[in-house]
């Protein structure tokens, strides 16, 4: 029997396939920060000096 946390990871592990993957190093491509277009929208995606990944509205 499957219990919440379980059943949590088989859905994640079920939509895997059909989420698609990008590297942060594409989308900055050497850069610190781009901006994103979203639903007419202005959203900032910043990496920070440890290495972790900001986005702003």
């Amino acid at each position: 029997m499957l219990d919440e946390h379980d059943e949590a990871e088989h859905d994640i592990e079920a939509a895997a396939p059909s989420l698609a993957s990008i590297l942060s190093s594409e989308l900055l491509r050497g850069r610190k920060a781009v901006s994103i277009s979203h639903n007419g929208s202005t959203y900032r995606l910043q990496a920070t000096r440890l290495g972790k990944l900001i986005l702003t509205k």
